[in-house]
């Protein structure tokens, strides 16, 4: 068989022992997987709680000693998460590894489906994409005006925002808003200058509460204050797991990001 990188992947199927080095893809198997065949985890990996009670394998950097030691069947994880030579080197040792990749929020739905057709849990699968493509057509529905353009800082020095060519593009649209970042920039997560941003005038900032990043990010940068979304106020926190990952948790990102751009509805 082949990922989703085109890589030919090869393992029993349903594998036994299984396990993810990615803290969404751990929140996928959780949802579709029989839990008593994931092994381990990794330290970033804490939802669901149950999760927690899993053994756990440093992923930064690789800890092959006591991920070998678990003995997976295979493991699953994210694109971007880990390195090409780490595959390589688990492929050396003997355990396959299975990527995944999303652009929208229908690769994750996918995804999530995939792993029901290699785990032997295809009914579990379909039932949860099903449920979450109905929730979700319920928030589409709602969404009608003006979309807010919203750009999303992750950090403040140097400033990254998620680029267009991620997933928040598509959750930001399907909540009735647009990213501010229409220009596709090589890397997923691109560096911005100051200038740029006061270029873009975002309508809404995500990163923080707005009396936060007053004293913080617009106190390092003070002319970003001229930004629309600073003169409206419209400067909001959002829930980092559910911004960051990938996971079945996408559709509660939706609402959140529909109700901070449409607070009235």
């Amino acid at each position: 068989m082949q990922d989703d990188l085109g890589r030919s992947v090869t393992f029993n199927a349903p594998p036994k022992r299984i396990m993810s080095l990615a803290a969404s893809m751990t929140e996928m198997l959780y949802a579709v997987a029989d839990t008593a065949t994931i092994v381990g985890r990794t330290q970033v990996c804490d939802y669901p709680a149950a999760v927690l009670r899993k053994p756990v394998v440093n992923s930064y950097p690789l800890d092959f000693e006591t991920l070998v030691s678990l003995r997976p069947d295979v493991v699953f994880t994210v694109e971007g998460i880990t390195s090409p030579s780490d595959a390589a080197r688990l492929q050396e040792l003997g355990i396959p590894v299975y990527y995944q990749r999303y652009r929208k929020v229908q690769d994750i739905f996918r995804g999530l489906n995939d792993l029901g057709r290699l785990l032997g849990r295809e009914p579990q699968a379909r039932h949860l994409t099903d449920s979450l493509a109905q929730q979700l057509a319920t928030i589409a529905a709602d969404t009608s005006g003006p979309r807010p353009r919203t750009l999303v800082v992750i950090s403040p020095d140097p400033i990254y925002a998620f680029g267009h060519n991620t997933v928040f593009t598509d959750k930001i649209r399907l909540a009735g808003g647009l990213n501010a970042l229409t220009e596709d920039f090589p890397q997923p997560y691109p560096v911005l200058s100051r200038e740029y941003i006061l270029k873009l005038n975002p309508d809404v900032l995500i990163g923080g509460r707005f009396g936060q990043m007053d004293s913080t990010f617009f106190r390092m940068y003070p002319e970003l204050r001229r930004i629309g979304a600073y003169q409206s106020r419209r400067v909001f926190r959002v829930t980092g797991d559910l911004m960051d990952r990938p996971s079945p948790r996408v559709v509660e990102s939706v609402r959140e990001l529909y109700r901070l751009l449409h607070p009235a509805s």
